[in-house]
């Protein structure tokens, strides 16, 4: 690990342990420099404003994702489950400090923010397009326009739901994406096949239906 990245990881951790006494709204860059005993020159050489902190933030459930899509318990999953994995480890990552989070995302969503919402757009499409490859999706236009466009309102509202859902180890989320999943299937099967362990004879709903007598299983 680099001086540099630690540097922002100190920042980033010391600014969310600040909005867990308080509120994101209420965290202030030159508290976290006092803190971190940097001066806020020191904060704008890693991050130009506090809005950053927040793209930061996301980066880390990024690569959390991603760390986990090169294990091999996730390559021996079926393609859609492989997708179910990836958003969960997302979101697993940032579990700690779910108020948090939604404070955040609450945030960028107040009117008169589009400098902030416009950005907000493109890190949600970067973030969709990582999920795939992690989950091995291959398709090319215009197919592949029509599978991001569904994975992204998936994972808009698996977010949206998760953000309010206190379940033990959000079950509830997982069960929600699951239901997602197998509702959008058709969209992914057809005409598809499938990459991997599994060969050629495998289809996206045998998963589907080991999935529903193992149940949901936590991803964190």
């Amino acid at each position: 690990m680099t001086n540099e990245t630690t540097v922002r990881s100190r920042i980033l951790d010391i600014a969310i342990m600040l909005a867990e006494a308080k509120t994101w709204e209420a965290v202030r860059l030159q508290e976290v420099a006092s803190r971190a005993s940097l001066s806020l020159e020191d904060i704008r050489a890693e991050f130009r404003e506090k809005d950053e902190l927040i793209d930061a933030w996301f980066e880390r459930a990024d690569r959390a994702m991603l760390t986990d899509a090169a294990t091999l318990a996730h390559r021996r999953l079926a393609r859609h489950q492989r997708m179910h994995r990836a958003i969960m480890t997302w979101l697993g990552a940032l579990a700690g400090h779910r108020r948090v989070t939604r404070q955040m995302v609450l945030g960028k969503l107040e009117p008169g923010h589009l400098h902030l919402q416009i950005p907000a757009l493109m890190r949600i499409s970067r973030t969709v397009q990582w999920m795939r490859e992690a989950a091995g999706y291959q398709a090319v236009f215009p197919r592949r326009a029509l599978e991001e466009t569904v994975h992204t309102s998936i994972y808009l509202a698996t977010f949206s739901h998760w953000m309010f859902d206190d379940s033990p180890r959000s079950q509830r989320t997982h069960r929600f994406l699951h239901r997602q999943l197998k509702r959008t299937n058709p969209v992914f099967s057809c005409g598809a096949t499938l990459s991997g362990v599994h060969g050629a004879g495998y289809h996206p709903s045998h998963g589907a239906r080991r999935a529903e007598v193992q149940g949901d299983r936590p991803i964190h």
